[in-house]
């Protein structure tokens, strides 16, 4: 979908990837890898979700993968990991004007959020979603009623990227609600193989991308090289696009 005339446009490339604690699926902690598969996508903004935070003898994923990026970096925990934050971080080579966390968690379900960073671009502003959602389908639903009327509040104008792992496999309750109001990325206009879910032989659809404003999609990868099929239980999904601004 090609944006409106604007001004201003900026091509951004963003991705979603969910770590898991940079436990692979050989079963071994190595954050080293998350680190390799990130420079190899080379993306602007990056949506991690599952990251281990910092605790009181170790500075946590986050920092250890901005460092090793050099991007800026925000957390934004849902719960606590034994003595660590866990949750929901965003990468970024742009600075962060503004970093709100919303809670998503549906009656006793596992705590769930999002988190909405502001990105300044020069003079503009584009708004990045992080999203994880529950497991369950009721949880789901409500999640996305949540998260849609949080894109939709009038105080925050602009271009809107949202992204993350929405543990939807099927076309269900939540993507029906999202789509009602949001623009999704049709993976398959981009990829023959549209799976992020799990890594080495993927059979689930779980990562998705959707906008708000003047977007237009350019192309979608989904590495799939050893290294990223072995990292982490999830594909990395990157996406560039061409945001317009007034």
């Amino acid at each position: 979908m090609a944006p409106e005339e604007s001004k201003r446009t900026r091509n951004v490339r963003v991705a979603t990837y969910n770590i898991h604690r940079a436990r692979g699926l050989d079963g071994r902690t190595r954050l080293e890898r998350i680190a390799a598969v990130l420079a190899s996508v080379d993306a602007d903004v990056v949506a991690l979700q599952e990251v281990v935070g910092a605790s009181p003898l170790k500075p946590g994923q986050a920092a250890e993968l901005g460092a090793a990026l050099g991007m800026g970096w925000v957390m934004a925990p849902t719960r606590h990991l034994r003595t660590a934050l866990f949750g929901n971080v965003v990468l970024s080579r742009y600075p962060v004007r503004q970093h709100v966390q919303y809670d998503l968690t549906w009656k006793t379900c596992e705590h769930r959020g999002v988190q909405r960073v502001d990105l300044a671009m020069e003079d503009d502003t584009l708004h990045f979603y992080n999203v994880h959602f529950g497991t369950s389908l009721l949880e789901r639903r409500h999640q996305a009623a949540r998260l849609a009327s949080l894109v939709h509040d009038k105080r925050m104008v602009g271009p809107k990227i949202i992204l993350g792992d929405f543990n939807e496999w099927a076309r269900g309750l939540a993507t029906d609600v999202l789509a009602e109001r949001l623009q999704s990325i049709d993976l398959s206009k981009h990829l023959s193989r549209r799976r992020t879910y799990p890594g080495f032989f993927p059979i689930l659809h779980l990562d998705h991308i959707y906008y708000e404003g003047k977007v237009e999609v350019l192309k979608v990868t989904l590495p799939k090289d050893r290294m990223a099929k072995m990292a982490s239980d999830h594909l990395p999904l990157v996406a560039d696009l061409r945001i317009g601004f007034d």
